[in-house]
């Protein structure tokens, strides 16, 4: 039997799936890695620690079911997505610790671009906000800050890849240097009406254009692994960014089609088929995948504190012990008795995008307990995907259906409150590694491990389904109150 490996590398840690031919899960391995916070909102990783976890991790998972690279028909490779390494392409070594997604280093600059008034121009072109969350001006940064590196760019002497394009530079043995249309997609250095780099952007920001990696199809053999990493080559015929990952593994193949990722942050997509949707609620257009050259189209909405919210009632409220408490809790009363909880420890999100936003409870009476706060911390992530699932339908008039994923979407209180305020049911596969899927299911048509999508399609098992069962009354009146909490928490 041949069985194809899923490289899921996260933002924390490193990690390797390898599923058999049916789909099924048959060996896992993970590691963490070293998070360095050098400044004020400075976030950073070691690129070579990165690579060496994951080489051992996807080592540790072939030992774990005694199995060696013949018996891998390929790989597919999932990523954090945004983080920027920028390395030499003679030595291979990085020239400074990668910049990850979540460091706000470049807000500055993001502000000068905007009173330059470059908003639509980035927007027009790449889809998204100028926001340092991006690609592009943490590149900018490291030419920059980076003693040399600009000359040396200009001479051509250095690379930039996010992290997907990082691994299958070195498992290529520095022999491929390429990224997928959906990681291009989230530099903000990517058109994505005309599938290219966009020579006006980088003019803008002084980047090099020999920089730029190659841009392939999500699915489809990329290179092969340099076989002294496993014994032999093994194919690279899959790459997608984790969420547009997860939006292929929900097989939301569908116009109108949404999955909800219900990790640290909340990250919803739509697939909106061939052609951008340009929003007007603040949600960002990208690409979800590209296959045989033809790319599909997604809305994005970011929700910055999801399963996070339940980690600050662990931590540092030390309201329960562990994340799986809360359902309990939550149950043991049979609402929040007017208590809100707007978690913007970090702003809002899509589609307020108010970054000086922060976190408040209100309704809170003397009546008011350990329960009720607990349920209207998990209400809460349920509120703020109602809002951003209310913008993309705006945008789009079409919802066709529902389906989610990761941590928190095993809390069926959870599960049943958003299928209630959506008005509308929910899809939880009984598998929720969605993200890890999709880059097995992406590696196994590009290696014709799979013939076409109605194969994959029947590939992804049974599934639970949460149907709305309150009065729209009562759904009226909750949003109502909800979005009162927002306007308190809001920096107006």
């Amino acid at each position: 039997m041949k069985y194809i490996m899923s490289i899921d590398q996260g933002t924390t840690s490193s990690r390797a799936v390898i599923f058999d031919k049916g789909g099924n899960i048959v060996s896992i391995a993970q590691k963490e890695f070293t998070q360095y916070y050098t400044g004020d909102g400075y976030v950073e990783h070691d690129a070579e620690e990165i690579f060496d976890t994951q080489l051992e991790v996807c080592r540790k998972a072939m030992e774990k079911l005694k199995i060696k690279a013949c018996d891998i028909a390929a790989i597919g490779i999932t990523n954090q997505r945004e983080t920027t390494v920028v390395w030499d392409k003679n030595t291979g070594k990085p020239i400074c610790r990668a910049i990850v997604w979540q460091c706000r280093r470049t807000a500055p600059f993001c502000k000068t671009l905007e009173a330059q008034g470059l908003t639509q121009f980035f927007s027009s072109k790449t889809g998204l906000l100028i926001d340092p969350y991006f690609s592009a001006t943490k590149l900018r940064w490291i030419l920059d800050n980076v003693e040399g590196a600009r000359e040396r760019a200009q001479a051509g002497e250095l690379l930039f890849g996010t992290i997907d394009c990082w691994l299958i530079w070195k498992l290529s043995g520095g022999r491929c240097h390429a990224t997928d249309f959906s990681n291009a997609s989230r530099t903000m250095l990517y058109n994505i009406n005309t599938l290219d780099w966009d020579n006006e952007i980088l003019g803008l920001l002084g980047i090099p254009r020999d920089m730029m990696p190659r841009v392939v199809d999500s699915s489809g053999v990329i290179c092969e692994t340099d076989a002294s990493l496993f014994g032999e080559p093994i194919v690279i015929s899959g790459c997608a960014g984790d969420q547009q990952s997860a939006l292929f593994g929900q097989c939301c193949f569908e116009e109108g089609d949404v999955k909800n990722t219900y990790g640290t942050g909340g990250f919803l997509l739509m697939n909106t088929g061939d052609k951008p949707v340009r929003s007007s609620s603040g949600l960002l257009t990208t690409i979800g995948w590209g296959i045989g050259g033809k790319v599909t189209y997604a809305l994005e909405g970011s929700v910055f504190i999801a399963g996070a919210v339940v980690k600050w009632l662990r931590d540092e409220l030390k309201m329960v012990e562990t994340a799986a408490e809360t359902e309990r809790l939550a149950l043991e009363v049979e609402n929040t008795n007017g208590v809100y909880i707007v978690p913007a420890f970090v702003g809002l999100g899509a589609p307020y995008w108010d970054s000086d936003a922060r976190g408040v409870i209100t309704g809170l009476t003397r009546g008011a307990g350990r329960s009720h706060i607990v349920r209207a911390a998990l209400e809460a992530i349920a509120y703020q995907t109602c809002d951003v699932l209310a913008a993309m339908e705006k945008d789009t008039g079409s919802l066709r259906s529902v389906k989610v994923d990761g941590g928190a979407s095993s809390n069926n209180f959870l599960m049943q409150f958003q299928a209630d305020m959506l008005d509308r049911p929910l899809i939880r596969p009984k598998n929720v590694e969605s993200t890890a899927f999709g880059a097995f299911l992406l590696a196994g048509l590009g290696c014709g491990y799979y013939k076409d999508i109605a194969e994959v399609t029947r590939l992804s098992g049974s599934f639970e389904t949460f149907s709305p069962s309150i009065t729209a009354d009562k759904r009226v009146a909750l949003l109502g109150g909800w979005k009162k909490a927002v306007e308190k928490a809001k920096s107006n």
